[in-house]
């Protein structure tokens, strides 16, 4: 039986998704069905934190908008999501940043900047 499912989960999972970590900077490009029109809407923020595994697989990004924080929980390969873009690496040392939700202004979008070692 699990085989089966294996089999149907494969056949769903995105590949031309790139590699991101929790403090990146990325831009998420959503697909918008208003009526029978659709559009593309940028979502540009700091990935907070990434859950699940495989088809399963989730993660947060959060922005701050007219100064109030706003976030969103993305399904990694969701046919929603038209594209991902990584803007700026980010080095951090936990795997979640909700301590980022109490910081105000600059602070709060703050992650210490990776220009070139991430080790890959």
């Amino acid at each position: 039986m699990s085989n089966v499912i294996a089999k149907i989960e494969k056949e769903q999972i995105k590949t031309d998704i790139p590699e991101f970590r929790v403090g990146d900077s990325i831009t998420v490009h959503t697909r918008v069905v208003e009526g029978d029109k659709e559009r593309i809407q940028l979502f540009a923020g700091i990935v907070i934190s990434r859950k699940g595994s495989g088809l399963n697989q989730a993660y947060t990004v959060r922005k701050i908008s007219y100064n109030e924080g706003v976030e969103r929980v993305f399904p990694l390969n969701s046919p929603k999501v038209a594209k991902i873009e990584v803007n700026k690496l980010g080095s951090v040392r936990r795997a979640r940043l909700h301590y980022l939700r109490s910081r105000k202004g600059k602070k709060a979008m703050t992650v210490k900047d990776l220009a070139t070692n991430r080790a890959e």
